[in-house]
């Protein structure tokens, strides 16, 4: 008898001890999930920070955009104007028209909708009428002609309709490929699959080139309608 209530005392004393055991290692669990969830809030409270810094940065860029006539597609007077209008923005597509080119307001449309879509960029319209030492300077020899321009200097052209399929009946979407393509509007979409790959049909209105003067000037128009 006295052996079997030694064991069973024995066997209590285990009991607490595993049980105290027990009680610690929960303890010192509760305390790290405790400091993990503290951690995991600390963490989550700063990111939270820096999101809500980015978009009060983000908006204040928007409105500062907005103030250089970012949003809107314009046209300007003169070439002073454009001289101006790049200076002030790090991105500038500017049209160089003719209001006798059918194309030119193929291209008008399609840049309306690119302009309010695309804020990083300034989107302009210049009569080369209005501007024969710039189209000169710029090399502007065929009408319509986009000047790509990124802090004050041109980086590239998209020249007629060729780039763009070579068809009247071109996509909004393909214009804003070619764009992305030179960097002058931050692109989303894939630079390696041109939208008009995807098309089933193309446009029948191919470039025909006639000379065209203007103010003794000699211009390529990229189009059948003048």
């Amino acid at each position: 008898m006295e052996g079997n209530g030694s064991i069973d005392m024995f066997s209590e004393v285990l009991e607490n001890q595993f049980l105290q055991a027990a009680k610690l290692v929960e303890s010192h669990l509760d305390s790290e999930i405790q400091k993990l969830d503290q951690i995991g809030e600390d963490e989550l409270e700063l990111l939270k920070e820096k999101r809500l810094a980015a978009l009060r940065k983000a908006q204040q860029q928007k409105q500062e955009w907005l103030s250089k006539g970012h949003g809107e597609y314009r046209e300007v007077a003169s070439e002073r104007d454009f001289f101006q209008e790049v200076k002030e923005s790090e991105k500038v597509v500017c049209h160089f028209y003719r209001d006798t080119t059918f194309r030119c307001k193929i291209l008008d449309r399609h840049l309306a909708t690119l302009a309010k879509k695309h804020l990083e960029t300034k989107f302009l319209k210049l009569n080369v009428e209005k501007a024969p030492f710039l189209c000169e300077r710029l090399r502007i020899k065929v009408i319509p002609t986009l000047a790509l321009l990124r802090d004050g200097k041109t980086q590239d052209y998209v020249v007629g309709f060729t780039d763009l399929g070579n068809t009247d009946d071109f996509s909004t979407e393909t214009l804003e490929w070619r764009l992305g393509c030179s960097d002058v509007i931050n692109y989303s979409g894939n630079l390696m699959e041109p939208p008009f790959q995807s098309q089933k049909k193309f446009g029948t209105n191919f470039t025909k080139l006639e000379k065209k003067t203007i103010r003794g000037k000699k211009y390529d128009s990229d189009s059948d309608d003048d």
